[in-house]
């Protein structure tokens, strides 16, 4: 980061906030490697708020610099007609990722919409807000594809997936994840969004020692597989990605569809279709799914990896 890297920011978040979204989305991607200088740097446009992260330690003067241009910024016209009443800047290189309020009281929740659903996020408190930006075509594909559908969400998260797929018509979505906080949250998205709970289901467990409950639950028209990249003591996306794809046959219904995601800057779409193939198949890759324009990479298998994949029909003998 420099004083030319600042300055770039500067305009293109002046030029974004002139016509805020009404919905939260990234305003600025420095992670796709398209500004120079500006690789460490995301910014999230959270309907009033700004949340603007920092993944790798700048130097001190650059730092400030940074600082003293974000302020300038909430005194532009842009951002007075947002209406915006908040910053963050969170140091995400620090083990406690670090959130300092420059402007705006704290607050530990926030709402947000997207596509019409509600969610509640964390601020100042976690690495992650609860809900990633970057899948939000996943999830308008799932909500779209998901009408009287039984829905395995596996690593589940706090549950966009589940919410999109209850909107999108579900008949019972099952959510699978090590972390009974985030299922937690999951069931306050749900709630947000007046949804019937008694089609939920929320399995707090690893899923590495709990495929009996899984099975059980099935089978499934719709998998959503979602991992981290890396989750200590669990799960090690390089490693147990396959364990999870071979079974995925056991678990679905003779036409049913997988979503398969990664976001691993350092594995690409190659790694699911290959795995799938050695592991499950029975599957046949359908598509890769776009990902919004926001978030563009400068390396075309850089970002979010969404891949379709759908369980092959049997021809009969006869046919």
């Amino acid at each position: 980061m420099n004083s030319d890297a600042i300055a770039t920011l500067q305009h293109h978040l002046i030029s974004e906030l002139s016509t805020a979204p009404s919905d939260a989305r990234r305003l600025f991607h420095g992670r796709g490697r398209r500004w120079l200088g500006l690789e460490d740097i995301t910014v999230d446009w959270l309907q009033g708020v700004l949340l603007v992260s920092l993944f790798r330690e700048p130097n001190e003067p650059d730092l400030v610099a940074l600082t003293q241009m974000l302020m300038a910024l909430t005194q532009s016209p842009e951002w007075l007609q947002t209406q915006a009443h908040t910053l963050l800047l969170q140091h995400r290189y620090l083990q406690d990722s670090t959130m300092e309020w420059l402007l705006g009281d704290p607050v530990d929740e926030w709402l947000i919409t997207e596509d019409g659903l509600r969610f509640k996020l964390d601020l100042g408190k976690k690495q992650n807000t609860g809900l990633f930006l970057d899948m939000r075509y996943g999830r308008r594909w799932v909500r779209a594809q998901a009408k009287g559908k039984r829905v395995l969400n596996l690593f589940a998260y706090t549950c966009g997936f589940s919410v999109a797929a209850i909107a999108g018509g579900a008949e019972h979505v099952v959510n699978l994840d090590m972390s009974k906080a985030a299922l937690s949250r999951g069931r306050d998205n749900h709630r947000l969004n007046q949804h019937d709970l008694s089609r939920v289901s929320f399995l707090g467990h690893e899923l590495f020692k709990s495929w009996g409950k899984v099975k059980k639950y099935g089978p499934y028209d719709l998998i959503i597989i979602d991992p981290p990249s890396f989750q200590k003591g669990s799960f090690v996306l390089s490693q147990d990605y396959q364990k999870v794809l071979r079974r995925l046959p056991d678990l679905l219904t003779a036409q049913g569809d997988v979503l398969a995601c990664t976001n691993d800057p350092a594995i690409g779409p190659d790694f699911l279709i290959e795995g799938v193939a050695n592991e499950a198949p029975s599957l046949r890759f359908e598509q890769r799914l776009e990902n919004p324009p926001e978030f563009a990479d400068i390396h075309p298998d850089g970002g979010l990896k969404a891949l379709v994949f759908t369980k092959k029909r049997r021809v009969s003998a006869n046919a």
